[in-house]
């Protein structure tokens, strides 16, 4: 932090600037980049220090400044040592700039708080730029968290990040951690290779002569793999057919930071660390429960779940939906019968959809109220 900082270390000429007593011209030419005998350097620290001034219109004009450096201030200060503080400042102000991070990376005083900045705002190429230093990700296992649960971050990147974790015992504190840390131990196990039968060699035969006789009408739509093999781009197909190509550990990511529809899907399917997953998704809004606990579709685990989650149990159609599906856990249901309206007990006492021991708790409570009101 710059409240730590000591500029006893900053040259004599950057330290009369940052002095109590400097003028206010003096701090404001300082603060729109106007710092002459300085190293590039020390005149990002000056900027970086200035930017937190007790004089509204100083900040602002530094933080605007050290955003917007010339490329040889900006190359100059990267290349030398900076304080963790102004690898901070980096970080907010050059969040978008690729080759800013990569050097900012190397920093060797680069803080949690930078690298956790990064993360947030990473897309798909500064997520691979930052996952590549796998020393920093082991240091700082939030930062993993941050890619993981960042929907800009690739697939892959993930993974392989979710992998690191795992293989170095580190837990990481992500809703549906156990899951997928369970589905990539599932993965590292490998599976035992077996000679290919007639079938799959007529297969693939059949799949190479449609790849090379296939006339493509739009360009657009396809694109070549790192193979040199044709398919079609991941935008164009179908949604079911994206998440029935994803491995065990995508789908689990996709769970977590994907949209409504996926996770619709997702949590209906036959892997139960996926259902799982999907209903702990921290993404998940309560028209979502609604659905899902309507549904009989879905496991009792899925179910259980959202039972045990307070924030969608507030919801009444939640508590009902819960209720009258047979597959919620009788331990559940049967604690939120008391919280069922009258005219919903009466109608679900004379319902032949929910379970028979629903059934009777439900009289029971009708019994109950009835006794109370004598």
């Amino acid at each position: 932090m710059s409240e730590a900082f000591d500029t006893g270390q900053l040259p004599a000429a950057a330290q009369k600037l940052l002095a109590p007593a400097a003028p206010k011209p003096v701090k404001m030419m300082a603060a729109k980049g106007i710092i002459p005998g300085l190293k590039p350097g020390d005149i990002v620290t000056v900027l970086a220090l200035l930017g937190s001034d007790e004089d509204a219109k100083i900040a602002e004009s530094a933080r605007t400044t050290l955003g917007n450096l010339p490329p040889p201030i900006l190359n100059g200060a990267l290349n030398a040592a900076l304080p963790g503080f102004v690898t901070e400042q980096f970080a907010h102000a050059y969040a978008g700039n690729h080759d800013v991070i990569e050097q900012l990376l190397r920093q060797a005083a680069i803080t949690l708080r930078a690298l956790e900045r990064l993360a947030d705002a990473a897309d798909e190429k500064a997520g691979e730029l930052i996952a590549t230093n796998e020393a920093l990700m082991l240091k700082h296992p939030t930062v993993i968290e941050k890619l993981y649960m960042n929907e800009r971050v690739r697939m892959s990147t993930a993974d392989r990040l979710l992998e690191l974790a795992v293989r170095n015992g580190i837990e990481l504190s992500i809703p549906a951690y156990k899951e997928a840390a369970a589905a990539i131990q599932n993965e590292l196990i490998p599976e035992p290779s077996e000679e290919p039968t007639y079938d799959d060699m007529l297969f693939e035969e059949t799949g190479r002569i449609a790849r090379e006789t296939a006339l493509l009408e739009d360009d657009d739509t396809h694109e070549v793999d790192e193979e040199g093999e044709e398919r079609v781009r991941e935008k164009f197909l179908p949604l079911h057919a994206r998440i029935a190509a994803m491995t065990i550990t995508q789908k689990i990511r996709r769970a977590m930071v994907g949209a409504a529809a996926e996770r619709l899907m997702l949590v209906r399917d036959p892997n139960r660390l996926v259902a799982a997953a999907a209903a702990k998704s921290p993404r998940m809004q309560e028209p979502e429960a609604v659905r899902i606990t309507a549904s009989r579709a879905v496991s009792d685990e899925v179910l259980r779940i959202i039972a045990l989650n307070r924030e969608f149990t507030r919801s009444y159609q939640v508590k009902l939906n819960l209720v009258v599906n047979p597959r919620t856990p009788f331990t559940f249901s049967s604690r939120l019968v008391p919280h069922i309206r009258d005219a919903d007990l009466k109608k679900l006492a004379k319902s032949k959809n929910v379970s028979g021991a629903i059934a009777q708790a439900i009289k029971q409570q009708m019994t109950r109220k009835n006794s109370s009101k004598r």
